[in-house]
């Protein structure tokens, strides 16, 4: 239900927020991700938002799969990033052995705990092995309603805890950031990206 109310606020905040993370520089995010994986390499955007780190990797050779869950945010990103971008919520994930990479950036943050629970382990099975997931989490211990939508924040030790029920992925690196849009440096950002073990 949370869920839903989130999708409808990006529905009725598409343009809004487009416009306001499209041209966020986030490069040494993306640069980091990209170092992890070989060129040309298959990566799922998984909720893409306004098609900003899609239109990169394509850029920088890379085969992109971008879906977000918000009708809106797909026609916008479409348009920007000049590929389809396929409309889809979290928990439609399929796919088995696909992905060399998974980038969820600021995105599945959304799902209540129990949903975010299921929907990694679709991730890890949309892996290949030892592929590897970027995400990342609002810094902090809450979970609920903010904003006109539903967060799940974590840090080091809640994670943790949380991955401990997630069979096939460990922690490679994780770090704090600040949020890198202007006048929000004081929020602080987990980062994390995960790898899948090899059987």
């Amino acid at each position: 239900m949370e869920y839903n109310t989130t999708l409808g606020y990006y529905d009725i905040h598409a343009d809004r927020f487009y416009k306001s993370t499209v041209n966020v520089e986030f490069a040494t995010m993306q640069r980091h991700f990209l170092a992890k994986l070989r060129r040309g390499s298959y990566i799922l955007d998984f909720g893409c938002g306004s098609g900003r780190d899609t239109k990169f990797f394509l850029e920088q050779g890379y085969r992109v799969d971008a879906v977000d869950g918000s009708k809106e945010l797909c026609k916008l990103a479409s348009r920007y990033t000049e590929i389809e971008v396929k409309n889809m919520i979290f928990q439609e994930l399929s796919e088995v052995g696909r992905y060399d990479g998974i980038w969820a950036c600021s995105s599945i943050l959304h799902l209540p705990i129990d949903e975010l629970a299921e929907v990694m382990r679709k991730m890890v099975i949309a892996l290949k092995e030892k592929g590897i997931i970027y995400t990342s989490f609002k810094y902090g211990t809450f979970a609920g309603e903010r904003d006109g939508r539903f967060f799940t924040d974590m840090t080091e030790e809640t994670f943790a805890e949380f991955l401990s029920k997630i069979k096939g992925l460990d922690v490679e690196e994780q770090w704090i950031t600040s949020d890198v849009r202007p006048g929000r440096g004081e929020e602080k950002w987990l980062n994390l990206i995960l790898r899948k073990r090899q059987r």
